[in-house]
């Protein structure tokens, strides 16, 4: 399905990667629960292990059912290939392992997810990495973070919890200067609002558990990418560029040309960090996809009616919603998302924390859950739980201060959780 970019998105989206089962004729991608894989004979054992061959050696390392949800993805994304893993954490790993050593340092966006700051920010310190958090929104504060040691620079498509949009473009341009990837988490967009490869990001990642799947069922994250990175450019990445000592000397580069970084992932990654996706969760996020861009117009449809209510309630100081005119990433919404901003937001509470958590605990339709993308629509307050290990500036500048709560609007009817919202800030403010 790859090598057909003419097919549309929604037709891409049920058909990519899938194809009659040649056993059975089964339509559906089976769920191949097996731990292992028989090999004809010696020599196709020895091809397999080479990369001289694509196949199936143990399901650590690959499974039909995942690579089948690997090869929707990528296709969606106009990537070059895709490894699925365990978590969207899991993803962010997978996608630094190859590029890093210790000593080496990312410049990241400072208005991320709660537990990827943490991650970047305290646990990647164990493997002798470090980050250096910046406001996205000024190039040369991005420029001036990097040094002769910076081997990426990562941001989200749609910054959670806030909803700020990146300029993606002017990132993979710094990028392209300084020699190194951009990767962009694109897991609030989703393929349908935003293709980050095409605005020249190296890497995607997904943490395939939000919209992909969306339904709330299983976890599971995704690494896609682009192809187009020349890893021989310079000498940043001897992993990818030069013998490879964990695999008998490969070099990724030169034996694989543009599927180096996703080979790599695969036979090393999986490999020796073990973060396996389960057949059982690509199958669901095979099914999820299926409905990817049916779900996303009602997300965003849902999510422009509340935000614009919410906006104009003088309950709510603000609303972070780019979709409003009000927002200052309005504009970029037409170029880095041009089928709908999203459907993830923040809204600021008068009467502060306190507040924000009778909202939460007054919501009947809303569910209070540490998790987003899914079809029913979600609340929580971040400074007191996702973003609650961070200090209160930590917290105020990743959009997460401690009047803020975050909206995931799901696909139910507008107009009910608009009255659920109503009911519930009544009794919050009163």
């Amino acid at each position: 399905m790859t090598d057909q970019p003419k097919l549309g998105f929604d037709t891409l989206q049920v058909h990519a990667g899938a194809r009659p089962d040649p056993a059975t004729g089964a339509r559906q991608v089976p769920i191949y629960q097996t731990t292992a894989y028989v090999f004809r004979d010696a020599d196709h054992a020895a091809a397999l292990f080479n990369l001289q061959e694509v196949g199936y050696i143990y399901s650590r390392l690959t499974n039909p059912t995942v690579a089948a949800l690997q090869e929707r993805i990528a296709t969606l994304e106009g990537g070059a290939g895709g490894v699925c893993c365990s978590s969207g954490h899991a993803a962010q790993i997978m996608a630094l392992f190859p590029l890093m050593g210790p000593g080496k340092n990312i410049v990241a966006s400072s208005r991320l997810y709660g537990g990827t700051i943490t991650q970047f920010s305290q646990t990647i310190k164990r493997f002798g990495w470090s980050a250096t958090f910046v406001d996205i929104d000024d190039p040369k504060a991005v420029e001036a973070a990097i040094n002769d040691d910076t081997r990426a620079i990562f941001c989200e498509t749609i910054a959670n919890p806030g909803g700020h949009i990146a300029d993606i473009d002017g990132l993979a341009a710094i990028a392209d200067k300084a020699g190194i990837p951009l990767i962009v988490d694109n897991t609030t967009a989703t393929p349908y609002l935003c293709r980050p490869i095409e605005h020249g990001a190296t890497l995607v990642v997904h943490s395939t558990t939000k919209y992909l799947t969306g339904n709330g069922t299983v976890t599971g994250g995704c690494v896609v990418d682009s192809g187009k990175f020349d890893w021989k450019a310079n000498d940043k990445f001897p992993s990818l560029s030069q013998p490879e000592p964990a695999y008998h000397g490969m070099v990724f580069a030169d034996a694989l040309g543009p599927m180096a970084f996703t080979f790599h992932g695969i036979a090393i990654g999986l490999r020796d960090l073990g973060m396996t996706m389960n057949p059982q969760a690509a199958h669901y996020t095979l099914m999820g996809i299926e409905t990817l861009s049916l779900r996303m117009e009602r997300h965003v449809q849902n999510a422009m009616k509340i935000a614009t209510w919410l906006e104009n309630d003088p309950r709510v100081d603000y609303v972070t919603y780019a979709g409003l005119e009000s927002s200052p990433y309005s504009k970029l919404v037409p170029k880095i998302c041009p089928n709908g901003a999203g459907a993830l937001f923040t809204i600021a509470v008068k009467g502060g924390y306190d507040a924000c958590v009778k909202l939460v605990d007054n919501l009947d339709i809303f569910s209070h859950v540490a998790n987003l993308g899914d079809t029913r629509s979600l609340i929580i307050h971040p400074a007191s739980t996702t973003h609650r290990q961070l200090a209160e500036a930590q917290q105020v500048a990743a959009g997460a201060g401690p009047n803020i709560v975050r909206l995931s609007i799901g696909i139910e009817t507008a107009e009910d959780l608009i009255a659920d919202l109503d009911q519930a800030l009544a009794k919050a403010t009163a």
